[in-house]
């Protein structure tokens, strides 16, 4: 006959003759427990397996096989409660995944292990609670281990420390997996002792660890409690009236895990040792400390930490504490709070790399700002001042007297910028003005932007704000002489350094074009000689002016023609009409010009109005895909992990 045993020493023998005994005739079951048959003799004196070996005995009674294997139940898989645990731990999921790229893997760690951890306890079984029991040395806490089991499982003395390793007791099976993620070997799982009363029955579906000291001098042993204090579901903190005011206590485990204070219990051990209400009062001073602490009570029906006292020794209050135990284990919330409290503590650490002060993002103002800075360091301005000029220009030139127009050719033949003269390069500190304007436009948006942001945020913004302005300078000088002369148009190479104005100097070139030579020095620095082939867009009335200029033209033409004629004797004499006809052309020429001056200034203004918002726009469209359109990007991001961010804070179910 085969029975699943719990591996302790029985009572009256010593452990290394049970486990010799278990060495002998042991083998694993598939929950990792042993199973051994046990030698003819064997004391079972243990109560749970006593009565395994009765009933097998009975079946065997009843003609079933005497090798058949005790079936364990099935293991039910992790089955988190309804409520926001899934949710929350998808959030933290998608934040730890957005943020792999701006944030370091040591922010991310504890995160990461959150999340690691609670999907390892997800995929076990949801029947179990895992209750550790923590203290310092000699606070009693394997005295109560034992008094909860009903046996003598852990051992006890005036040896310290006592306890070396963690040892677990489940009152199910299927516990297995639960003990394997904790690392305890099945050398140390036991069973307690049960009498089938409703006590027993409470504490159904718990596993019990017991904990080597947290305050041994034994480096291991510290390092084993921390291991597994991360890995139960809930934890019984053990304290005795001598230590519960210990601050490596408070300040290494309450005072960091007060979040947890739901799945926490503290218990005042040793109270008969104290006299009268001493136990009153050093239980009111421990719930002031764990206040301290910032560790929520469960008092007046509020969630929060249990705080009992009692005397593992003597019994008082253990039945107490058993209830609590079976009231906590029945309500199977203990592993999903545990996780969520999990997700809390890690949220509160990267609280600092996701939230800050202030209201991040770029304004409408801030975008138009550094749009006006562009088209100043493009020289947008210059550029429709120019266009105008130029414009005003043609129209003088087709409207003006041929000796006016001839006298204009021959001292422009004599200027600087025209095709005898070319235009002088701009000095160096004019040219790197406009670079610099460039470069300070850049960082005037890359501070509205940061502002706000938490530091890795910040750091990602400015990077991409500085990475898309490399070239930045050479782009919009080549985009403003692309869109300037896409049309034909002259004005586009009439830009100077910082958008200062210079002027425009024009000639007649061959085949009767307009060109511009002026001298350049744009954003990215770099001066040069441009010449532009084209005429800005004539008005209807044009030929009708060109015509009239003609007319006064010929008129001077005949007047003149008439009196010679009539000074040589050709004609007869009569110098009043051609004096009047000559004298008609000669004021009716400057008369046309002027009024076709007066009357182009408004289509001038239009037109250089117009070339400016052509050159403002292929600035500010060039400016948004290389500097603002990567910096909205990041902040898009940053909106993005923020929000599942708050995700994982908003729905916090355990106390804060």
């Amino acid at each position: 006959m085969t029975a699943v045993i719990d591996e302790g020493p029985g009572r009256g023998e010593s452990p290394t003759s049970h486990e010799d005994r278990n060495h002998r005739s042991a083998r694993r079951t598939p929950d990792g427990l042993r199973t051994a048959v046990p030698e003819a003799g064997g004391d079972w004196n243990d109560g749970l397996i006593a009565r395994r070996a009765a009933a097998k005995g009975t079946d065997t009674e009843a003609g079933t096989a005497p090798n058949d294997e005790v079936r364990l139940p099935q293991v039910e898989a992790y089955v988190p409660s309804s409520g926001p645990l899934r949710p929350r731990l998808d959030a933290l999921r998608e934040l730890v995944g957005l943020s792999r790229a701006r944030l370091d893997r040591a922010t991310l760690a504890e995160a990461g292990r959150v999340l690691d951890e609670a999907a390892a306890r997800q995929r076990l079984s949801s029947r179990h609670t895992v209750v550790a029991i923590a203290g310092a040395t000699g606070s009693g806490k394997s005295t109560l281990f034992n008094s909860l089991a009903g046996a003598q499982i852990s051992d006890t003395g005036l040896r310290r420390p006592t306890t070396s390793a963690p040892i677990a007791c489940s009152w199910t099976d299927g516990a297995a997996g639960l003990l394997d993620r904790l690392a305890i070997p099945g050398r140390l799982r036991r069973r307690p002792q049960q009498n089938g009363t409703d006590a027993d029955e409470a504490l159904q579906g718990l596993v019990l660890v017991d904990l080597p000291d947290h305050d041994s001098a034994a480096t291991g042993h510290r390092d084993q409690v921390d291991r597994v204090l991360a890995l139960v579901d809930a934890v019984i903190w053990v304290v005795d009236p001598e230590k519960y005011a210990d601050a490596a206590l408070h300040e290494r485990y309450l005072r960091p895990l007060a979040g947890h204070a739901e799945i926490t219990f503290v218990v005042l051990n040793q109270i008969d040792r104290l006299p009268g209400d001493a136990a009153d009062q050093v239980l009111d001073d421990l719930r002031r400390l764990l206040d301290e602490d910032g560790m929520a009570l469960g008092e007046h029906g509020e969630p929060g930490a249990t705080v009992m006292s009692l005397s593992a020794l003597t019994g008082e209050g253990v039945g107490e504490l058993r209830e609590t135990l079976g009231r906590f284990v029945h309500e199977r919330t203990a592993a999903a709070r545990r996780l969520s409290a999990d997700v809390d503590a890690a949220a509160a650490r990267l609280r600092p790399v996701y939230v800050a002060e202030g209201r991040p993002g770029l304004g409408e103002g801030a975008r138009e700002e550094f749009a006006d800075r562009l088209a100043e360091a493009v020289g947008a301005a210059a550029a429709g001042q120019a266009a105008e000029r130029e414009w005003r220009r043609n129209a003088g030139r087709a409207c003006r007297t041929p000796w006016l127009r001839l006298w204009r050719w021959y001292e422009s033949t004599r200027r600087p910028g025209s095709l005898e003269y070319p235009a002088r390069p701009a000095p160096p500190e004019e040219q790197l003005t406009a670079r610099q304007r460039v470069e300070q436009a850049v960082r005037t948006v890359a501070d509205e932007a940061e502002g706000g942001l938490p530091g890795p945020w910040a750091q990602a913004v400015r990077e991409a704000a500085v990475n898309g302005a490399e070239g930045l300078p050479e782009a919009l000088d080549e985009l403003a002489e692309r869109t300037g002369g896409a049309d034909g148009r002259g004005w586009a190479v009439s830009r100077f350094p910082g958008g200062a104005a210079g002027g425009a100097q024009g000639s007649a070139g061959p085949g009767g074009s307009t060109v511009v030579a002026t001298g350049v020095a744009g954003a990215s620095g770099v001066a040069h000689s441009g010449r532009v082939g084209g005429r800005p867009p004539r008005p209807r009335w044009w030929p009708a002016a060109v015509l009239a200029q003609a007319s006064m033209t010929l008129l001077q033409v005949f007047g003149g023609l008439w009196l010679v004629g009539q000074i040589v004797g050709v004609l007869e004499p009569g110098f009043l009409t051609p004096a009047l006809v000559m004298l008609a052309g000669i004021i009716g020429g400057p008369l046309v010009e002027w009024s076709c001056a007066a009357a182009a200034r408004g289509p001038a203004r239009r037109y250089g109005q117009e070339a400016e918002r052509q050159l403002r726009e292929a600035a500010a469209a060039c400016g948004r895909a290389r500097v603002l359109d990567p910096v909205a990007a990041e902040l898009v991001r940053y909106r993005e992990v923020r929000e599942r961010y708050v995700t994982v804070t908003e729905f916090s179910t355990t106390v804060r």
